[in-house]
């Protein structure tokens, strides 16, 4: 009788790539893979631990699996990834429904510790500089159009808010050419647009070639037939050079859209945060991208209330937010994570300066983009179509300018039905806040 196995994966992209492995890895020892929690035997939650918000989530989700240990034919809780690495004596004590603990270093052996598993605990954590879990095939729990892909593992950065190198382990990049071969393997399965992620994706290369390679993987990612978009994710600034500048300029699937985190644009902040980078270095990058890419959309996302931030600090953030105008935004309160260099800083702000700081930013930039979504009408982009809303002649697709879940979305009205995961012409007719709206032309085009 076969073994099933059902996976929830929480958190980032990164996770959901895991998560994908370890399907694909326990697919491959003979475990039957489902969808539906009341009919599988193991169930897997692969968590997040990185800021509050995101291990209330998780633990939530964990009790709400445990149910199905009394309700369903779940003989066995497994509980993996960042809150595993972190907590994992809490979780055992704290919660007896879970069988077992794995820690993000530890994945590429969850089916012999399945096998091993006889009714007593098992923690396996702290192997986190392990090599990536990469030969895998990987089963994908959201099926589409697009895939994520991950270039590298851990971080080398340490900024003093970050937990990620004590739970993800020092940075380690993948060859070029086990990328360009999973790459091909998701274009062969119906993949037509790859999202590159890592913890600093501008990085990638420098640890086992000796330098930054994403330029020449963007030129080999681009050669690959029947791909149509590549995206890239979490590009640090200090390390975003001229050649990677012409390599998103010069090959025509490298979408011309950029996610540069940048935290914030205070001298004496970036430097507290430990950020290798200054206001000097992103302003030149932000004029340098806008210079050789005209129709450049960019991302960041920055941290308010970080300790220390003084009124002067933020009025330079704001000041800075509105000059540049940047495409998209999104702005977090700074959180006190234990076992990070700044939850020992003096001068913590209080959560009430730190929601008004970033909800003036918010509206600052709400204004911003209304006036950027107005600059579309009357413009034709290539939409993803990627659902239909029910009852009504619309359906919901993506620009190039616009990264899954995060950013906005355009509305489509049509009069014919449309294919899901097709591309197809639109013009904006209407723009709103952050989303658009607008016809398909050419009808009958592919």
């Amino acid at each position: 009788m076969s073994i099933n196995i059902a996976m929830i994966s929480l958190g980032c992209s990164k996770n959901l790539v895991d998560s994908e492995l370890i399907m694909g890895s326990l697919n491959n020892e003979g475990y039957k893979i489902v969808d539906e929690l009341d009919k599988a035997n193991i169930i897997i939650v692969n968590t997040c631990g990185f800021i509050d918000a995101a291990k209330e989530e998780s633990i939530n989700a964990i009790l709400e699996v445990a149910e199905y240990k009394k309700t369903g034919i779940c003989n066995m809780l497994i509980v993996a990834g960042c809150l595993s690495e972190r907590y994992k004596d809490t979780l055992i004590k704290e919660m007896p429904e879970i069988d077992i603990v794995i820690g993000t270093g530890n994945i590429n052996e969850i089916s012999k510790i399945i096998k091993e598993y006889k009714n007593d605990k098992i923690i396996k954590v702290g192997n986190i500089h392990n090599d990536y879990l990469e030969e895998n095939p990987r089963i994908p729990l959201e099926p589409g159009i697009t895939s994520y892909v991950k270039i590298a593992e851990g971080c080398n950065n340490f900024c003093t808010y970050c937990i990620i190198p004590k739970l993800r382990g020092r940075y380690r990049s993948r060859k070029i050419e086990s990328i360009i071969k999973e790459s091909k393997e998701l274009v062969k399965r119906g993949t037509r647009e790859i999202i590159l992620i890592a913890q600093d994706t501008t990085k990638y290369g420098i640890d086992i070639y000796g330098k930054y390679m994403l330029p020449k993987l963007l030129d080999e990612l681009n050669k690959i037939k029947d791909l149509k978009w590549i995206r890239i994710l979490y590009m640090y600034p200090e390390t975003f050079s001229k050649t990677l500048i012409n390599s998103i300029k010069n090959n025509d699937k490298v979408v011309n859209y950029v996610d540069i985190p940048i935290q914030h644009i205070s001298n004496n902040i970036l430097k507290n945060m430990n950020r290798k980078t200054d206001k000097k270095t992103i302003t030149n990058l932000i004029n340098n991208l806008r210079s050789e890419i005209p129709n450049i959309i960019i991302r960041t996302t920055l941290i308010v209330g970080f300790p220390g931030e003084t009124q002067k600090d933020f009025d330079e953030l704001y000041d800075f937010v509105n000059d540049v105008k940047f495409d998209r935004l999104g702005v977090f309160t700074y959180s006190k994570e234990e076992d990070t260099a700044a939850s020992k800083f003096k001068n913590q702000i209080s959560d009430g300066i730190k929601e008004e700081r970033r909800d003036k930013l918010m509206q600052l930039q709400q204004q911003i983009s209304e006036k950027i979504t107005n600059e579309k009408v009357g413009n034709i982009y290539e939409v993803i179509v990627e659902e239909k809303i029910n009852g009504e002649n619309l359906y919901l697709g993506r620009t190039y300018m616009d990264s899954p879940e995060i950013d906005g979305c355009v509305y489509i009205s049509s009069e014919y039905s449309l294919e899901i995961n097709s591309f197809k012409n639109v013009k904006i007719l209407e723009s709103y806040d952050y989303d658009l709206k607008g016809e398909i032309i050419n009808e009958f085009s592919k």
